[in-house]
């Protein structure tokens, strides 16, 4: 964004530096935009008087945020950026406190916002619907992928394949092992498609919640063998990990906006995913789409693309096409017209 700011204009960005996000945004700072320590989690209720004062210190005239857990009475014209309501539309995926209070919070957040960001028209929708709020405060400003997702050479994945010990064929999925994620059907769907004579190898990759074993238990009590559960991966090696993959499967039940999709295809990799939420927005004509809760119909849907070599050159190229169309750029200068506006 810096690049778009007028002479007149800089950007301030507040950054936790005890944050475990493996971001370091110090490389950020040049031009108008400048970075600030601020050691203060969105989970302490230090921010609510803190962050107001230090806007006040900096006679800012507006300010962002992109968490709901943010303080209600910043002072300032404000901008909140939100990226779901998973636990409202999926209620049975968490508890009733947990819900209420969600609710609670994000009420609290969206009394507060001059102006609200959605990240797809799904979660535009799922506002309005949930909250009521008047229409004309909510735009959405879809994600991107960073210019570091494209195909890699060969060497590249065969390094990578190596690093890893993972096979010549292999399906990926990438995220996490949370509820909504709809993993105990991908492997159940995977059971299905082995029985078929299939010879392939499901990897899942991505951050690994103990508190949700479910999976791997399914995995387990089916006798899977060719699954391989790599955990984390630095974010260095997931271009060449998409691009190594035969097949990209994303069963989610829900996503905000779903952007493991989109690096995926821009990487080259065929996709497969569900139709539900924001994905159909998301990837367009460039995917095979399957229903999340039908397990029979998620193996159909992988089991096809990973016999019809057609389909698979057909949405590598679409995929290409598609995921061309999103850039952080475009994102950045929608926003910066929310910050104009909403500035005054």
């Amino acid at each position: 964004m810096g690049p778009l700011l007028e002479p007149d204009e800089r950007l301030v960005l507040l950054w936790n530096p005890a944050s475990s996000s493996p971001w370091n945004l110090t490389s950020l700072a040049r031009g108008q935009v400048e970075i600030t320590a601020l050691s203060i989690s969105p989970f302490s209720l230090r921010q609510q008087w803190m962050v107001p004062r230090f806007l006040r210190r900096l006679d800012a005239d507006l300010y962002h945020t992109p968490y709901y857990l943010m303080p209600y009475r910043p002072g300032q014209p404000t901008i909140l950026t939100v990226h779901d309501l998973i636990p409202l539309l999926l209620p049975d995926r968490s508890t009733m406190r947990a819900r209420l209070l969600f609710r609670w919070t994000m009420a609290m957040a969206l009394r507060a916002a001059d102006s609200v960001i959605a990240v797809s028209e799904t979660t535009r929708r799922d506002l309005l619907t949930r909250f009521h709020i008047p229409p004309c405060r909510v735009v959405t400003i879809p994600e991107a992928v960073d210019p570091t997702f494209f195909v890699r050479p060969p060497a590249e994945v065969s390094a990578l394949r190596r690093k890893y010990g993972l096979p010549e064929r292999y399906i990926l999925y990438l995220g996490s092992n949370k509820p909504h994620k709809n993993l105990v059907r991908l492997v159940e769907a995977w059971a299905r498609i082995t029985e078929h004579g299939i010879r392939n190898t499901l990897t899942i990759a991505g951050a690994w919640d103990s508190r949700h074993p479910e999976s791997r238990e399914r995995a387990e009590s089916l006798d899977l063998g060719n699954i391989r559960w790599l955990g984390p991966v630095p974010e260095a090696d997931l271009p060449a990990l998409y691009t190594g993959a035969t097949t990209f499967v994303f069963p989610s039940l829900y996503e905000g906006f779903g952007l493991p999709v989109l690096e995926a295809m821009a990487c080259g990799t065929p996709v497969a995913c569900s139709n539900t939420s924001s994905l159909p927005e998301v990837v367009g004509d460039a995917a095979l789409t399957f229903d999340p809760t039908d397990t029979a119909g998620i193996a159909d849907a992988v089991a096809r693309l990973l016999e019809d070599a057609d389909l698979q050159a057909d949405l590598r190229e679409r995929g290409l096409r598609r995921a061309a169309r999103f850039s952080w750029e475009r994102t950045a200068r929608a926003t910066l017209t929310v910050y104009r506006e909403t500035a005054g």
